[in-house]
């Protein structure tokens, strides 16, 4: 019994060790309704602006282009804003 539970406690240690490894990384692409972040490396494969656009609006919304850094390690950051009253275009989400 006492060598199960070593065994155990053992197993349960290398999972959280190797977890923990993996806490730092962010996906090339993440938001919210407020805005996002795209990588500096997936700018440069495919276009950030569409993919802004679209996931603003999900959430009935226009992309705001807020700072961008082209260097690698770096992001392109974006702000989901309301439209202006009275302004004619209103965001439109594509469904493939």
């Amino acid at each position: 019994m006492r060598r199960f539970g070593a065994v155990l406690l053992a197993a349960l240690g290398g999972l959280t060790m190797t977890a923990a490894a993996h806490a730092d990384t962010v996906p090339p692409f993440k938001g919210n309704d407020t805005g996002g972040i795209i990588s500096a490396a997936l700018v440069g494969q495919a276009d950030f602006r569409a993919l802004a656009s679209a996931h603003c609006a999900q959430y009935g919304k226009v992309a705001r282009f807020v700072s961008h850094d082209r260097r690698y390690g770096q992001y392109t950051s974006f702000a989901c804003r309301w439209v202006p009253a009275g302004h004619l275009s209103r965001p439109l989400r594509v469904r493939y």
